[in-house]
Parts: C-alpha cells; structure tokens; sequence
C-alpha cells in the first residue's frame, strides 16, 4: 500500500512537470501518465479503506494498471519516437525500476490473499 502512495506522489509530480513543460512534444504520453498517477491514486485510496466496495474500486484500478503498463510498455519500444522521454509506463516502467509492471500484479495477489483470509474467518 505504500508503495502504491509513494508511486501515485512520484507519477503525479512527473506527469505535472512533462504536461506543463513539454506537452507538445508528447502530448499523448504525457496525459497517460496522469492518467497512471490517477490510477495510482484511486488504488492507494482503494487499498487502505479496504472494505469491499473500495477494495472492487481498487481491484479494477489495478487491472486498468496493468493493461496500460503492458500495452503501453509495448507500444513504447514498437514506436520509441511516440516516447521522447520516459513516463510511468513507458518501456514498462523502466524509469521507475519496473516497478509499475510488477506492482499491480503484487496488489492483485495482496488482494487475492486478504479475500481469503476474510473468507477463511467468516466462514
């Protein structure tokens, strides 16, 4: 969960910085990246309320997460000149040690885990 609010404060302040400074030279990467620091955003909210309405809203961030991250890590090394600089999810999060591609299949499986467990003490 911490991770996931250290990495919604890192994508917002570079997403912030390209839009405001570079935009026209990446527009679309750089809205993109906005949108992962909102995601990030929702996740982070999501994961610490934890009750089953936000942990849903979480769950569905985090898929959302690892689509753009795949999709768009691809798309950033088949078009390297659409990626002048590194955004959240571009080559698969390279700029940020990988972490955006390893870090929403660690929230699935967290919460994975945490339904089982509420499950295994309900039950």
């Amino acid at each position: 969960m911490a991770l996931y609010g250290l990495l919604a404060l890192a994508a917002t302040g570079r997403s912030v910085l390209q839009i405001v400074e570079y935009f026209d030279r990446a527009p679309v990467p750089y809205l993109l990246s906005a949108l992962a620091a909102l995601i990030y955003i929702v996740a982070t909210v999501g994961l610490a309320r934890g009750d089953r309405v936000w942990v849903r809203i979480a769950s569905v961030a985090i898929v959302i997460e690892l689509v753009g991250v795949l999709v768009v890590g691809a798309v950033s090394y088949a078009a390297p000149d659409r990626f002048p600089d590194k955004t959240v999810w571009s080559h698969f999060g390279q700029g940020y040690g990988y972490v955006p591609l390893v870090l929403p299949v660690l929230g699935l499986l967290w919460i994975r885990r945490n339904r089982q467990r509420r499950t295994a003490s309900v039950g």
